[in-house]
């Protein structure tokens, strides 16, 4: 106020006012009756909202001065606002009235868009989602192979990385020596030959000669037995080709002969056994010159067998017991020199005689069934209670009598125990009765009630061995052998063996475990043949990539859960693991052509496998190898593809020294030179855009170099951005025939030729002002025309660019002006 009262003026003011109201009764006002603390908080209010008001009127008007001055139609700019409607979720329009037709088709409109929006964003998320789970699922399955393969693999503990050291790729040390031992080495050797006459198309080699070959080698008479013993358990056929191997192998024919052919190895090596004793003890065999199997258990017993044992029965032959004579005969396999035997003892032996006479005429020393029970009836009559442990022997193997007596007098070794049970096994199921012992029964009674502990197979994993090769439970065996890393290469070529002779059953998955029942045969196991041969390569296959090569080979005939060929997946990753693209695969020579790699000799698709490895290194994320492999495949389209990709990544990119995109432009340089001069098989639009992104980088390298008049120059040839305004409509009708990758460099492109035009005309500008500056005003201008061509074209073409592209262009060619 100008001319301020003292309160009591305003008080007299007050009163005054008040007399007159009361003194004009036509007048009704309403009364306000409130205290000091009231009127504060009220003028307040007032305050704060005049002082609000007040202070957003500038700010509009500061706002539309500074649209104003920059060309902004202000009112048109008000009323399009208006239109707009800020929603921060996507949630459906409110309904309007019924007679309001505009709005509801407004509303109907944007309730449609949003719906669509919503389903979109929904379907989008749940199909992230499960490729999510199922790349994991995949990752997973791989890690759990590998661990199944560690866990089944050896003795040594698992060594996990520390969890500061674990990366999402973990180094792999390759050692430059080999990590195969001597064993390895040496079935390694016999595998390349037995490969090597295949491949020729030659006759097959005896793969269980070429192991035996191999085992001399080792300096270990426990390899060595085995298969020698494997060499007597081969001499089988494989199944027919209208049989699966698992029929075949529960067949009585194979069953036969396959325990006719371990009984034979057991008497080849318990008369070998005989001789070695008798050998160094001839003063106590009493044997003479070179005498036959019948002299020579004569001079053995009187060895072993002392004088006068108690309760031997029906007399002697030249003083020994005639059946501990005839039992060691048979013992040897030598029925002519038991027969010869039973002739000089006839007349002690009563009925038996004939029975043995029958039994040696029979091609397969075996009684008829009724001749059969005829001696099983006397056996039980007569012989359960008699004091003679090789008469009851000897009646057992002739008639098949006792399948539950162990003869443990007598059979106190592993090999006499198997001698004999084997000669009592029955493979036939028509005459299958409870005194027979079946060969699922004997094979379930060895490997599951006596067992490991009972063998003492970890002291003894040899003998554990033969126990189940002579019983066929081959599998078993194959596993056993597994576990152990020292006795790994032994199973693994046993696996070989038994695959080539047609013998080994396998599991229907390569991802199944290592060992697993056969569903329809208990008794009998099925062998993760893949498994196995994958868990021993692993070991060299860094060092030694064509040994395991080798070994690959043997699974050509598998399949993988992906109905892919198992061989040729197995190299796939072979070559991903060693990296060894070239020793494996070959390589590309300067003129077009393809050096042979290490898979040619292998009579496969190559070119299909090459291609198989580029799509599996593409899936890994190796671009280059990749592009590499496509090339050796010959697939130019699927090489352009991708090296176009890699291109516009590094294309803007100053060139280093061993940079990504050094090796990428050289990689890219040397295939476009040989595909000019040898030619390609490529689609126009994807080779036009390989060869415009070479051209595009060297432009760059010259922009990058600051060689500006020719990098100037260089993007003129290539007419695709003007330079000028009379180029502006060419160059977009040219834009709508570039494929995207030559569209998404243009961004960068635009900043490159823009910041060239600035960069020159600043050099302009600082010149010194001298006689020639109507020239130097002419280029300055020449620049700014250029500048203003790149403006007008950014802005024309149909292609949406980077937010900021648009404003860096526009801040460069205002700074020229």
């Amino acid at each position: 106020m100008e001319n301020p009262s003292s309160f009591v003026d305003i008080l007299h003011q007050a009163e005054q006012l008040t007399a007159q109201m009361e003194a004009e009764p036509s007048v009704e006002l309403p009364r306000v009756q409130r205290n000091l603390a009231q009127i504060i908080s009220a003028g307040e209010r007032l305050w704060n909202k005049s002082g609000k008001t007040t202070s957003s009127e500038p700010a509009n008007v500061k706002a539309a001065i500074l649209l104003g001055s920059k060309g902004v139609d202000i009112p048109r700019l008000s009323k399009n606002l208006e239109n707009i409607t800020a929603v921060k979720s996507l949630e459906p329009i409110e309904p309007v009235r019924e007679t309001d037709v505009q709005g509801f088709l407004k509303n109907e409109r944007e309730n449609a868009l949003l719906s669509a929006i919503e389903e979109t964003k929904k379907h989008t998320f749940a199909e992230v989602e499960e490729l999510h789970w199922e790349n994991l699922r995949r990752e997973w399955e791989r890690e759990k192979e590998k661990i199944l393969n560690t866990l089944a693999g050896g003795d040594d503990d698992l060594l996990f990385p520390a969890a500061g050291s674990m990366t999402a790729l973990m180094d792999i040390t390759v050692k430059s020596r080999s990590a195969m031992n001597a064993a390895e080495m040496a079935y390694s050797r016999q595998i390349y030959m037995y490969n090597e006459a295949i491949i020729s198309g030659g006759v097959k080699p005896d793969i269980v000669s070429l192991f035996i070959e191999a085992s001399k080698t080792m300096d270990n008479k426990n390899v060595e037995d085995l298969w020698k013993m494997i060499r007597h358990l081969s001499r089988v056929s494989g199944p027919p080709a209208s049989m699966s191997v698992s029929a075949y192998r529960a067949s009585k024919e194979f069953q036969t002969a396959f325990i006719a052919n371990g009984k034979r190895y057991l008497e080849e090596s318990y008369l070998e056994y005989v001789k070695s004793v008798v050998q160094s003890n001839l003063e106590r065999s009493m044997v003479g010159g070179v005498p036959g199997t019948l002299q020579l258990i004569k001079g053995f017993l009187n060895i072993i067998l002392p004088p006068n044992v108690a309760g031997l029965e029906d007399g002697r032959l030249d003083g020994q017991p005639v059946w501990a004579v005839i039992y060691y005969c048979l013992r040897c396999g030598d029925l002519q020199a038991a027969g010869a035997a039973v002739e000089s003892a006839r007349a002690c032996l009563d009925q038996f005689y004939d029975f043995f006479q029958e039994y040696r005429r029979s091609k397969q020393c075996r009684l008829s069934l009724e001749t059969e029970n005829k001696l099983r009836l006397l056996y039980r009559r007569s012989l359960v209670t008699s004091t003679d442990p090789f008469k009851k022997a000897v009646y057992c193997v002739v008639g098949r009598c006792s399948a539950v007596d162990d003869h443990h007098e007598i059979a106190d070794k592993i090999d006499d125990f198997l001698w004999l049970k084997l000669s009592l096994v029955e493979c036939d199921p028509a005459v299958d009765t409870p005194e027979t012992l079946g060969l699922a029964a004997f094979q379930t009674q060895l490997s599951e009630e006596f067992g490991e502990g009972h063998f003492k197979a970890a002291e003894q994993p040899f003998l554990y061995s033969q126990v189940l090769l002579l019983t066929a439970q081959l599998e078993n065996t194959i596993e056993f052998l597994s576990r152990n890393d020292r006795l790994r290469p032994h199973a693994v070529h046993l696996a070989l063996a038994f695959h080539e002779l047609g013998l080994l059953v396998q599991t229907e998955s390569v991802q199944a475990p290592l060992l697993q029942s056969d569903p329809t045969r208990p008794s009998l196991k099925r062998l993760n043949f893949a498994r196995l041969i994958m868990m021993y390569t692993s070991k060299f296959e860094l060092t030694d990539p064509r040994e395991a090569l080798q070994y690959f080979f043997h699974l050509r005939g598998l399949k993988t859960p992906q109905d892919t060929n198992l061989f040729e997946n197995s190299i796939s990753e072979l070559v991903l693991e060693t990296g060894e693209f070239e020793m494996l695969l070959g390589k590309m020579n300067s003129d077009g052509t393809r050096m042979p790699g290490a898979i040619d000799k292998y009579q496969v698709n190559t070119s299909k496998l090459i291609a198989l490895v580029a799509r599996n290194s593409e899936e890994k994320g190796l671009f280059e190898e990749a592009v590499l492999l496509h090339d050796l495949a010959h697939s130019h389209e699927r090489v352009l593809q991708l090296l176009n990709s890699l291109i516009i990544q590094v294309l803007a990119q100053p060139s280093r020294p061993q940079s990504n995109r050094e090796r990428v432009q050289t990689l890219a340089v040397a295939l476009g030179k040989r595909y000019r001069s040898s030619g390609y098989c490529a689609g126009s639009t994807v080779a036009a855009a390989f060869y415009l992104l070479l051209d595009l980088m060297n432009f760059f390298d010259l922009y990058h170099s600051g060689s500006a008049e020719h990098a100037l120059e260089l993007l003129d040839q290539l007419h695709l951005i003007p330079l000028a305004h009379d180029q502006i409509e060419d160059r977009i009708s040219r834009f709508s025939n570039y494929s995207d990758e030559i569209r998404r460099c243009l961004p960068e492109i635009l900043l490159a030729t823009m910041d060239i035009l600035h960069s020159e005309y600043k050099k302009t500008k600082s010149v010194a002002p001298t006689q020639t500056s109507p020239l130097k005003d002419s280029f300055s201008q020449h620049l700014r025309q250029q500048a203003k061509a790149l403006i007008a074209f950014a802005g024309t073409i149909p292609y949406r660019m980077p937010g900021d592209t648009i404003a860096r262009l526009v801040q460069m060619e205002v700074m020229m002006n």
